[in-house]
């Protein structure tokens, strides 16, 4: 039995992961968020490592409010970068394999073709760059580490783009959408299994799996044309209008274009990916 440590366990990832375990009996999951475990101590994560077996840590925590690190820098990078180091660090001294979460916010949304893991990093925010910064610390300090970016990721748990859509289009005759964001919506829960099938190949070959995977959903859509299918899953009659960015200003910059190619996850790992609509639709299901 493989004990499995992960991290932010209440947030989007670390939920839809519990709702999966069931099709993994091999693993014994250890789930802990700050409460239980404060990854941004050192001190804290090697009196947990000390105290029992970890064979395999995801760490899904992370600072995730985009426009407002713009103005809380330090405890994204607290989160984002530092904890990672940790966990990093202290895997590597007890050969415990790590999976850490990371984002397409890591580019800059400039390509209009779609990235690869090798593409030059250059984030637009703050919340990028402590990603970025994450990933460095992971497989610089643990080369087994194995980085996950994805994108635009839902579920029916936590907050998330599908879930306020939804509740505005209840709510309000009207939405505006941004049209000039390019990306792919993710599933959690599909993300979840993948985590999952990558940890039962991980053990045949230790070590051997190390560095950056690109994950999302096949596809493409923007914004705008994601809210549009939500409003057709749901059956609302709120209009949803396509805007450019600059008609909804934030605080931090987003990518105006942040597909991810897939190739090499599916190759090494043997994976099939599912289109975001029918995700989306499975989703919608199960709110």
């Amino acid at each position: 039995m493989k004990n499995i440590l992960i991290t932010g366990a209440n947030g989007q990832l670390g939920q839809a992961i519990k709702k999966v375990t069931a099709d993994y009996p091999g693993f014994n999951f250890v789930y802990t968020d700050f409460n239980e475990l404060d990854i941004t101590s050192e001190e804290a994560v090697r009196n947990f490592f000390s105290q029992q077996e970890i064979h395999a840590c995801v760490n899904c925590a992370a600072y995730t409010a985009v426009d407002k690190a713009e103005s809380d820098e330090e405890f994204a990078f607290k989160l984002n970068f530092e904890a990672v180091l940790n966990l990093a660090t202290i895997c590597a001294e007890y050969n415990t394999q790590l999976v850490h979460i990371s984002t397409d916010y890591v580019f800059n949304g400039q390509q209009n073709v779609p990235y690869v893991e090798t593409d030059d990093a250059s984030p637009n925010s703050i919340y990028g760059s402590s990603k970025l910064r994450g990933e460095g610390a992971a497989i610089g300090f643990n080369p087994a580490t194995i980085v996950l970016r994805t994108s635009w990721l839902y579920s029916e748990f936590g907050a998330n783009f599908v879930k306020r859509m939804r509740e505005l289009m209840q709510e309000k005759e009207s939405l505006n959408v941004v049209f000039d964001q390019t990306g792919t919506p993710t599933y959690a829960v599909d993300l979840a299994k993948v985590v999952l099938t990558v940890l039962t190949k991980v053990w045949d070959i230790p070590g051997e799996y190390g560095g950056v995977y690109h994950y999302s959903n096949e596809g493409v859509t923007s914004w705008y044309d994601f809210a549009v299918a939500i409003r057709e899953l749901t059956n609302a009659s709120c209009t949803v209008a396509p805007i450019t960015s600059d008609k909804y200003p934030t605080a931090a910059k987003r990518p105006a274009y942040s597909v991810l190619n897939k190739e090499k996850i599916k190759e090494t790992f043997g994976i099939q990916i599912p289109h975001w609509r029918e995700s989306l639709k499975e989703c919608i299901k199960q709110l």
